[in-house]
């Protein structure tokens, strides 16, 4: 298939969170199944800085973009991203930048220190529009769109209303995909000019919600399909607890809404090629080689070591925003009951000041028990999941999740919460899970910190009393496929639903 993928960020020219990696990640798992795959994004001035990629050329088309009233010039440009094919054979992504520093050359992505752009509306309307202009202009000719987030919401609407049926969009089919739900882009009525599109479409069954311009809910309403990152999340929406208000025009896409799981890059992903390990291992050696990683991470940690011959401490490994939705209230709440297991912990992270300095003090209090790391560094992020035996996340919600994946594919055990992608992932090790050789974690149900605590001496008990059972846990977790080419060819059956809708008798 022709498709055309748009997006707000991508790695390597720009990121601030998850989206960037999905979305190229996508991009090259499809043209790896032999499609014609065009990524477009804005040209930020972060692809030339941070040490992120810049494109090739900014040599492309001229675009005259309508925004509202008036017409923006912008430039464009180009580069490609290889995508090699089963066998090896030459695949790329084509990437395509709208060129506008006006809107782009920022130094953040969406706002800065200070906060949001207050010009935000304007710029992703423009973006939303512009990508769709660089389609028609290079004749992409593309049998499906797929637009992401709030950034590219306008994106069905517009392909909707202003270009299907028009050379090049003859039978163009539209998909959405929400990433986060939390993040709506709403804006004053008054920027709803700004979108080209008839005011019709300012209605509560439309793209207006409380009187404002909701960005996200256009693409809810508009697209022929609409997507979000995990089974259990699609289903989560649709309820008042995480609807974020727009559980009802969730409700009323009914079949149209499902949802797909992100997958891992094993390029980036693999304990058997990582570069950052102490030693690189696969299942047929995983206990050698996490014991390397072990070790070395505890002195690299200053976390204690037991003499020879003692039994050991599982070490608990976590990654991520130090902030009350990843589950850090929990632990919080339950901190003592933690350390009385005579588990290790290693965290890794920045986010809320309270957290940070709750991690800060863990690690004074409990030397060579906590080791917390108020920071990033992808490194040290490797070493975690590969030395740690186990990995908490205790999210409130977790759309998707990827820590989780990183964590069965490098042999570490997940104790999660039993939300979104997390409980399409994670079996809890019940008995009946480890009958069917199902389970590869340990799970818990209500988001408390007693329920956390509970579930963390389960997996200590575990480890230390039935070595087996770890061990069967850990193999089972390794043996799932969580590659991005079973993600990609479920898009794909998307794409052509929604193509098909479009399809010309």
């Amino acid at each position: 298939m022709r498709l055309l993928l748009i997006s707000s960020e991508a790695v390597p020219y720009s990121k601030t969170g998850g989206l960037a990696d999905v979305s190229t990640a996508l991009a090259k798992a499809l043209a790896a199944a032999g499609h014609d795959v065009s990524l477009v994004l804005p040209h930020h001035v972060q692809v030339q800085t941070k040490n992120r990629r810049p494109p090739r050329s900014l040599d492309g088309p001229k675009l005259s973009v309508r925004l509202g009233d008036r017409t923006v010039k912008a430039g464009s440009g180009w580069d490609v991203l290889p995508a090699p094919g089963p066998d090896g054979e030459r695949r790329e992504v084509r990437v395509l930048f709208v060129d506008q520093p006006d809107y782009f050359d920022r130094p953040g992505l969406y706002g800065d220190p200070a906060g949001d752009y207050e010009d935000n509306a304007e710029r992703f309307i423009f973006f939303s529009r512009a990508a769709l202009e660089l389609a028609k202009v290079l004749a992409l000719r593309p049998q499906c769109v797929h637009a992401n987030d709030w950034q590219t919401g306008l994106v069905p609407a517009m392909l909707a209303d202003d270009y299907l049926g028009t050379p090049g969009f003859e039978e163009t089919g539209s998909v959405f995909t929400i990433h986060n739900l939390a993040f709506q882009g709403s804006f004053p009525h008054w920027d709803m000019r700004r979108t080209g599109l008839n005011w019709e479409r300012f209605h509560y069954t439309q793209l207006e919600h409380h009187g404002r311009l909701n960005l996200l809910k256009a693409g809810i309403v508009a697209a022929d399909k609409v997507t979000t990152v995990s089974p259990t999340y699609a289903e989560e929406i649709r309820t008042d607890a995480l609807g974020y208000g727009l559980e009802g025009a969730l409700i009323n896409r009914g079949a149209d809404l499902s949802g797909v799981l992100n997958g891992v890059d094993p390029a980036e992903w693999s304990p058997a090629a990582d570069p950052y390990l102490a030693m690189n291992y696969t299942a047929a050696n995983v206990a050698e080689g996490k014991a390397a990683c072990k070790e070395a991470l505890r002195n690299e940690l200053k976390l204690e070591v037991p003499e020879s011959g003692e039994p050991g401490s599982p070490l608990f490994g976590m990654i991520s925003r130090m902030t009350d939705q990843k589950g850090f209230d929990l632990i919080a709440g339950c901190a003592e009951e933690l350390m009385a297991t005579g588990a290790q912990f290693a965290f890794l992270g920045t986010g809320d000041p309270r957290y940070e300095g709750f991690v800060r003090h863990l690690s004074n209090q409990y030397p060579g028990q906590v080791a917390g790391f108020v920071g990033f560094d992808n490194g040290l992020a490797h070493r975690i999941e590969a030395g740690c035996d186990a990995y908490l996340m205790p999210s409130l919600y977790e759309p998707c999740g990827l820590n989780q994946m990183y964590s069965l594919a490098y042999g570490t055990v997940p104790v999660v919460h039993a939300v979104g992608g997390l409980a399409d992932t994670v079996v809890d090790a019940s008995p009946e899970n480890l009958k069917s050789g199902a389970a590869n974690g340990f799970v818990f149900d209500q988001p408390v910190p007693t329920a956390l605590a509970e579930t963390v001496r389960r997996a200590v008990d575990c480890y230390r009393k039935t070595p087996d059972v770890w061990a069967q846990l850990v193999q089972t977790g390794m043996a799932a496929d969580h590659s991005w080419d079973a993600s990609a060819a479920e898009y794909v059956q998307l794409y052509r639903s929604a193509a098909a809708r479009h399809a010309v008798a």
